[in-house]
């Protein structure tokens, strides 16, 4: 029972159709209005979450200012970290739109791996990805300007949540603030705000109330200095 929404690259896109719909089904299976927390920052809890449907927001707070970490997409997992190791939640997840999602208890979830050695490969695989994503952001920190950060950001954002648009473009479809969008790319809102006008400048974005949409995949690509 593989969802179409699941990307090969995701933990449950990327395990055989019946390994998914039996760690589904081992789950309960719960929805999240726009907005509500999934997982909480600081939180002594050891169960993760199965994305279903839906994409979420990871977070955290740094000296009393929220920072963007990353967005997960349909088939992936969030709280593994705090099941595999028992530590308080190190992140903050929220909904972005309506969300479905299976609650795994630890136990249940070590005994899946256990189980299964592919799928407790593919959870290793997921943490050197998102540890990958991070170096990623620093060593655009020291190369780049603003701009071009920017837009290697949104095209990889793109990749994870897109959408087409119309004449080729494509839409963004997690709601991102400029401050959210800051964060991931440590500059400051002016300095965000600067970039966004550069990028509608070139024709290659289009902003809207917490909508963005890339109006020329392959012209951003280039200035983002990205392949085809």
């Amino acid at each position: 029972m593989t969802s179409p929404d699941w990307s090969p690259s995701t933990f449950l896109g990327s395990l055989p159709e019946a390994t998914a719909k039996e760690l589904v089904g081992r789950a309960t299976v719960r929805q999240f209005a726009p907005g509500r927390v999934v997982l909480r920052e600081g939180d002594v809890e050891t169960h993760v979450e199965l994305l279903i449907a839906g994409f979420v927001k990871v977070t955290t707070s740094v000296d009393g200012f929220e920072t963007l970490l990353g967005i997960r997409v349909p088939g992936e997992l969030v709280g593994e970290v705090g099941a595999l190791t028992g530590a308080p939640r190190n992140a903050t997840v929220t909904a972005c739109g309506r969300v479905t999602a299976g609650v795994l208890s630890r136990a249940a979830f070590e005994d899946f791996l256990r189980r299964h050695p592919a799928a407790a490969a593919r959870v290793t695989a997921a943490l050197a990805g998102q540890l990958s994503w991070a170096n990623r952001r620093r060593t655009d920190f020291a190369v780049y300007p603003a701009h071009v950060r920017l837009a290697r950001l949104l095209v990889e954002i793109a990749e994870l949540c897109g959408r087409p648009a119309a004449n080729g473009g494509i839409e963004i479809a997690v709601p991102l603030s400029q401050p959210e969008l800051a964060t991931m790319i440590a500059i400051a809102q002016a300095t965000v705000q600067n970039a966004i006008r550069d990028l509608r400048s070139r024709g290659l974005l289009s902003t809207g109330y917490r909508r963005l949409t890339i109006l020329d995949p392959a012209g951003m690509r280039a200035l983002a200095e990205l392949e085809p």
